[in-house]
């Protein structure tokens, strides 16, 4: 235990360096006490060290030790031990930093209270009790429900919910000696259910079936909820079989019967793997602040469900954290282990993790991340379905709609602005080497694209190489120049403007403004590190990572990132089909049109070879291996440009 203490307190650095160096979880603890984060280690002392130290270079990690005022931690003695603890200590503190559900509800879960004496099937949302086994879980309540309905049809056994059924149950807790001639004594005391009549019961009520016979059927309906339907068919079948030579027709129809209600589940199925393969495929998708889990269950080569959650960490943590966090809650909470988990990325802990499931399932399980065949095109589909299921949750949430009300509430704050900038301008510059120079300019109105805003400029300064800074003053005086700012077709005056650089740019852009007499509040947005720079202050601002504002801001740059090449390329596609063919000695007018004639796109001239130019009429082989050559010049530098506009600065 360590905790922040009166007087001459030693820093958390000092405190963790008299922490034990055995396997076991630590709770890092705000200024309150309150766990905000809860981990795992095979070595606390040097685990822990990483977060005071900052050698963990999680995005998190920075935003998470400004509120650390304490820790605890518990030894175990083994990583093993401690997975099982670090689920337990989340699932009891529910920390803020780690990967949890959305929504923390309980899902829906189809139950056998294996502890009774005659168990029986239900539906349930309940937290798992001891004596009751658990299936699920289900995000869909109506398919547990027909499941349910449609397993009763195939093996009979008692529903909880059944009036005559807990009538029974009290008679039998009441006398537990009497288990072994249970039949009989409810035979005697109790009346059939209605079920019992129309053979979705078995007949405990009445006495009709023995403990032994009965546990068959809880035995069939545990592997049936498993997946494990081979082996309860060729049992049915054999039953059924049995029936028809002893001429008992009549049972060997209703074991029919059952067997047709098996089938009809199977034809709705898709084989997609040998009958024997076992696994779960868990798909992701990430927004920046939130994301979603799909996972597909296979259970003898068949999807037999699909399974799917909305996570409250994104692109804030890192895909392994992700990854790791949902495995723990999910498999927490559920029995049915495969004997294969596939993720769409390695885990470290992988081993200790499978070690886990193993242990859970009783047999081998691992986890594996396919590269390729049916297995990785399962994966790609889960992950589709993630996404999926993510948009439905933030349109049936209007999760998207607060997130942009926060992150203008977070700008106002955190660059000192009058009010909420509902009106964003940002500007970006896109050149080859000085040619083909231009700007984008890009609209947010309320947190949200306003493309009927966006415009285009031709940089008309003479560049004899890339220069932004002239560039930005030229774009930003003609946007802000007195006929502009009164020209409706340009819309209102902006709340804030951003530049795509740091700390040169903006003062440029600063310049800019003041020449024009405007005082428009301005930031610029750096790609290295994606810190926020202000005009009144040295020290540029961090938004915290995963914040809505942070993703906000970013989704502007980017923006005019992406308008700005998009402008840049049409220029220079539209100039190369005219003049590329003119810097090529040899290639006048003519030729240039029976080249151009020949290939009927400067698209299928680039894919040529020179053997393929030569082939043009009137085209001598020399002059063809030059107009190749050319293409592959301007192909090159273009490649070069697109290169160093994507470093960071």
């Amino acid at each position: 235990m360590a905790e922040p203490s009166a007087g001459s307190t030693p820093s958390l650095a000092e405190q963790v360096a008299q922490v034990p160096t055995d396997p076991g979880c630590y709770l890092w603890k705000d200024a309150s006490g309150k766990v905000v984060y809860v981990g795992k280690a095979k070595n606390l002392r040097a685990r822990m060290r990483q977060y005071v130290t900052l050698q963990d270079d999680r995005a998190k990690i920075p935003l998470m030790m400004e509120v650390i005022r304490g820790f605890d931690y518990v030894v175990v003695g083994s990583e093993h031990e401690a997975l099982v603890l670090e689920r337990n200590l989340i699932a009891q503190y529910h920390p803020y930093f780690n990967v949890d559900l959305k929504d923390d509800k309980s899902y829906p879960y189809i139950a056998i209270t294996e502890s009774d004496v005659f168990p029986a099937i239900k539906y349930t949302r309940e937290r798992h009790r001891t004596g009751t086994r658990y299936f699920g879980p289900y995000t869909d309540a109506r398919a547990a429900r027909e499941t349910i309905d449609t397993l009763r049809k195939c093996v009979p056994i008692c529903v909880a919910t059944c009036a005559e059924w807990k009538r029974a149950k009290r008679l039998l807790d009441k006398a537990p000696d009497q288990a072994s001639v249970a039949n009989l004594m409810l035979a005697e005391k109790c009346r059939p259910c209605f079920d019992s009549h129309v053979g979705k019961g078995p007949g405990v009520c009445c006495g009709a079936i023995d403990t032994v016979e009965y546990a068959r059927h809880v035995d069939q309906v545990e592997r049936f909820l498993q997946g494990h339907r081979k082996d309860i068919v060729e049992e049915l079948t054999a039953q059924m079989q049995d029936a028809a030579a002893e001429l008992d027709f009549e049972r060997a129809g209703r074991i029919k019967r059952r067997l047709d209600s098996i089938g009809a589940l199977d034809d709705r199925q898709q084989v997609m793997f040998p009958a024997g393969t076992s696994l779960d495929a868990i798909g992701f998708f990430r927004e920046e602040t939130i994301s979603a889990a799909c996972v597909f269950v296979v259970r003898e080569g068949r999807v037999i469900r699909s399974v799917e959650f909305i996570l409250d960490k994104g692109l804030d943590v890192g895909e392994e954290e992700l990854e790791g966090g949902f495995l723990k809650r999910y498999y927490d909470e559920t029995s049915d282990i495969p004997a294969e988990v596939c993720l769409p990325c390695e885990l470290s802990d992988a081993e200790v993790l499978g070690e886990w499931l193993a242990q859970k399932r009783g047999r081998l399980c691992h986890l594996h991340r396919p590269q390729r065949g049916e297995k990785r095109r399962l994966l790609d589909m889960a992950c589709a379905n993630a996404r999926h299921a993510l948009m439905r949750y933030m349109v049936r949430t209007g999760y998207a709609d607060d997130r942009t009300n926060k992150a203008l509430l977070q700008l106002e704050s955190a660059l000192a602005l009058d009010a909420p900038p509902m009106r964003i301008e940002c500007f970006d510059i896109s050149t080859l080497h000085g040619r083909f120079t231009v700007a984008s300019m890009v609209v947010f109105t309320n947190g949200r694209p306003d493309k009927s805003q966006y415009r285009r400029f031709k940089i008309q300064a003479e560049l004899d190489e890339a220069n932004d800074f002239v560039s930005m003053s030229e774009v930003l005086g003609r946007r802000y120049s007195p006929e502009r700012m009164e020209d409706e077709r340009f819309g209102s005056r902006p709340d804030l403007l951003v530049v795509d650089g740091g700390k040169p740019q903006l003062t440029a852009a600063m310049e800019q403004l003041a020449a024009l007499g405007l005082d428009i509040p301005v930031c610029g947005l750096a790609k290295s590190d994606e810190e926020v720079f202000v005009p009144w202050d040295e020290t540029p601002v961090v938004l915290p990572s995963g914040s809505a504002s942070l993703y906000l801001i970013k989704q502007v740059r980017d923006e005019s990132h992406r308008f700005a090449i998009t402008f840049h390329r049409e220029l220079r596609d539209r100039a190369m089909t005219v003049s590329v063919l003119d810097d090529v000695p040899g290639v006048g007018p003519k030729r240039k049109r029976q080249i151009m004639r020949h290939f009927g796109s400067l698209k299928r001239l680039k894919a040529a070879s020179a053997e393929e130019i030569a082939a043009v009429p009137g085209v001598p082989a020399e002059v063809a291996n030059s107009v190749w050559q050319t293409l592959r010049a301007w192909d090159a530098e273009a490649a070069g440009v697109a290169e160093k506009a994507a470093k960071p600065e």
